[in-house]
């Protein structure tokens, strides 16, 4: 039997590649809002975070996810991002 490939992404952040499941999608959607994309399927740009504080709080503070999907990400996305974890 063929076996599949694994979906790899890089995190905005630490710039490590990880397999698609252990990261999560951030989307820039065509009308220019930012969201949590839990699927990983919405349209729109996206940005891969790894869930982990640290990443999320440094993303926030160097404005990675900002740069990375060219808007103004709002804080109430980390906040979210912070409350997924915990």
């Amino acid at each position: 039997m063929k076996q599949r490939k694994i979906p790899m992404r890089t995190c905005v952040v630490t710039k490590e590649k990880c397999e698609k499941k252990e990261l999560i999608r951030i989307v820039r959607t065509p009308e220019q809002t930012v969201e949590i994309d839990l699927t990983g399927k919405k349209n729109g740009k996206g940005a891969y975070l790894k869930l982990t504080k640290e990443v999320i709080l440094k993303a926030k503070q160097n404005k990675a996810l900002d740069k990375a999907l060219e808007i103004e990400v709002p804080d109430e996305i980390y906040d979210e991002l912070i409350k997924m974890i915990g």
